[in-house]
């Protein structure tokens, strides 16, 4: 679509998705990361990916590597502003950065609360504010928001479910003023996505999904490309009145408790 796309957490398992699948519809990538190394790495599948489908040099160098860390807003403008120099300004933001620590209440501490709020609720910030006057002064542009359904209900991990039901928040104050603009601002909320970051519970428990998926009226979870695919929709001309939308991609795990209300209707549903 000839667009240049902002992607933050470019080297986590959705990251990687949306980078692949933007560069795909023939958008250009800023990917932005932390880890240089993984940039690297992620540029480099990227341009055998695209050389190896008969894709264009044009198509190869269609992501662009950023490095800079989402909790230092100066950083963050800096390294976008360069970026922008060179190759135009941002169509779209995807938002997409973002990590959980304390699982509990009784495990998180006040520096453990503040590093999940300043990544998940200020990182986001600071990413939207590197593009905002921008689309503004363009009368146009896209902001979509990685959430969680943790930030919809009580799922354990308190910090980040704070943080990203602030982002639902965030998200709608976006959409209000931005609007007249021409500025479109939706939060995709994902339940359990199969991404490398579940490896770690995986090999402590072999058997974590199926006993997640009873909770799931789908009985299946979301992987990667499937949030990228409601990503797509939404930054897509298809969407065009969608905004201050937060869209659970969860298999049906917001959409009630099966298991709460054949015990109470004593049913099988």
């Amino acid at each position: 679509m000839d667009r240049i796309v902002l992607v933050t957490g470019a080297c986590g398992g959705i990251g990687r998705a949306l980078c692949r699948r933007f560069v795909a519809e023939g958008d250009t990538v800023f990917a932005l990361d932390l880890d240089a190394a993984a940039l690297d790495a992620l540029a480099a599948e990227q341009h055998r990916a695209s050389s190896g489908s008969g894709g264009s040099p044009d198509t190869v160098t269609r992501l662009i590597p950023l490095v800079a860390d989402l909790g230092d807003p100066v950083a963050v403008k800096a390294a976008v502003d360069r970026a922008v120099a060179a190759h135009g300004p941002v169509d779209v933001l995807v938002a997409n950065a973002g990590a959980a620590e304390g699982l509990t209440l009784a495990t998180t501490d006040a520096a453990a609360w503040q590093r999940d709020v300043h990544l998940n609720l200020n990182g986001t910030y600071h990413t939207v504010e590197a593009v905002r006057a921008s689309m503004v002064e363009r009368q146009r542009g896209v902001l979509v928001l990685i959430g969680s359904v943790n930030g919809m209900t009580a799922l354990g991990h308190p910090a980040y479910s704070a943080a990203k039901a602030g982002l639902i928040s965030y998200t709608k104050a976006l959409a209000m003023e931005l609007g007249r603009y021409g500025i479109r601002a939706n939060i995709v909320c994902p339940g359990t996505v199969k991404t490398p970051a579940w490896q770690a519970r995986v090999d402590k428990n072999p058997q974590v999904f199926d006993a997640l998926k009873k909770w799931y009226p789908l009985r299946d979870f979301a992987t990667p490309d499937d949030i990228a695919d409601a990503v797509l929709f939404l930054a897509s001309p298809m969407a065009r009145v969608i905004t201050g939308v937060a869209l659970p991609v969860d298999g049906g795990l917001m959409a009630g408790n099966r298991l709460m209300a054949e015990e109470l209707t004593l049913e099988s549903i």
